[in-house]
């Protein structure tokens, strides 16, 4: 492909009930022309999250209204290929909101710069939305205290498997809820999880009370549904449930009802339920990647990249994470 021409990936339907490949459409447009003050970015690597389901199902308010005909939304990491704005050069690793596609153009002012790594895409993974949604999710709002026992949904993937290496971090004792065994087995051996659960198994909840003798100090949910139910009734008097995303419920027409035991369970044992965006904390990012650079540097975190090479598999590579084929997080490759 020239590069007089942009590849993207447009909304070509909104899904009814789960969501389908055909629900998508790659297209070509014109190379888009950078005006004053602003930046056109080559796309190197976009995160995809089961969040942006939510998007497309109208659950999620800070992305707008869904709608058609418009390249798929999506944070990316790129390059800055040509620049009309003082504050930035060509060359320059920047964030931005492009969307499914290979080039974009941004005002300066909606760009954020970040410094150059081996592996840029890491900022759409484990320095990006996922690691800091899991950074404050836990820290912020969780606050694990030594000797507690946390509780993760939905473990391999792209926030959970970090949420659990930090509650690690802090001294807790951490217990990884995942569908499959194969992806549990892997957070025990390899990231150093202490045990797993299969919600999938027929004996879920009693393996769950097995897993976690003392009770769920702090329960970081990522699922909804079932999960979340069957989490309230272990948790511990004063814990804390952090409510991070209902993947459960995305990809349906027909989301299901909260959880059994709201408020009772909560005024019983005075639980404190609370539900955040990762925007909230857009002043302590910086921080926040520095202390995340630091475990990893230190050989104290470990960042699960599962990668889908080119825009035109996006689609698939969308679909499949929703189903659960992802382990850690779901990463577009565009160009090197």
């Amino acid at each position: 492909m020239a590069d007089t021409e942009n590849t993207q990936v447009l909304v070509r339907a909104l899904p009814e009930g789960q969501l389908r490949v055909t629900d998508f459409e790659v297209t070509h447009a014109a190379m888009p022309v950078p005006g004053d003050g602003e930046v056109l970015c080559q796309t190197l690597a976009i995160g995809i999250g089961a969040g942006q389901r939510a998007g497309l199902q109208g659950s999620a308010s800070y992305a707008g209204a869904p709608t058609t005909g418009i390249v798929m939304g999506g944070q990316a990491v790129a390059r800055v290929a040509r620049s009309n704005a003082d504050t930035f050069a060509v060359g320059d690793l920047v964030l931005c909101a492009s969307g499914w596609q290979a080039w974009s153009v941004h005002k300066a002012t909606a760009l954020t710069r970040v410094p150059d790594i081996d592996d840029p895409a890491a900022y759409v993974g484990v320095l990006g939305t996922n690691g800091l949604t899991a950074y404050f999710g836990l820290l912020a709002v969780g606050e694990p205290r030594a000797g507690d026992t946390v509780v993760v949904s939905a473990a391999a993937g792209s926030v959970g498997h970090l949420v659990g290496q930090i509650a690690r971090l802090h001294g807790t004792r951490v217990v990884g809820i995942t569908g499959s065994d194969a992806k549990g087995r892997r957070l025990v051996e390899e990231l150093g999880f202490d045990a797993f659960v299969n919600h999938r198994d027929a004996g879920f909840r009693a393996a769950l009370k097995a897993a976690c003798p003392a009770g769920i100090d702090v329960y970081f949910d990522n699922t909804g549904g079932d999960i979340l139910g069957a989490a309230l009734f272990r948790m511990n008097e004063f814990g804390r449930i952090v409510c991070c995303g209902v993947v459960s419920q995305y990809d349906t027409s027909s989301p299901a009802p909260g959880p059994k035991g709201v408020p009772g369970l909560l005024v019983n044992k005075r639980l404190r339920m609370q539900g955040f965006l990762v925007f909230d904390y857009a002043g302590r990012y910086a921080q926040a990647r520095a202390t995340m650079r630091g475990w990893m540097q230190a050989g104290r975190l470990t960042a699960w990249q599962d990668e889908v090479m080119g825009l035109e598999n996006a689609p698939a590579g969308f679909v499949d994470l929703l189903a659960g084929g992802n382990v850690g997080t779901r990463v577009v490759r565009v160009t090197r």
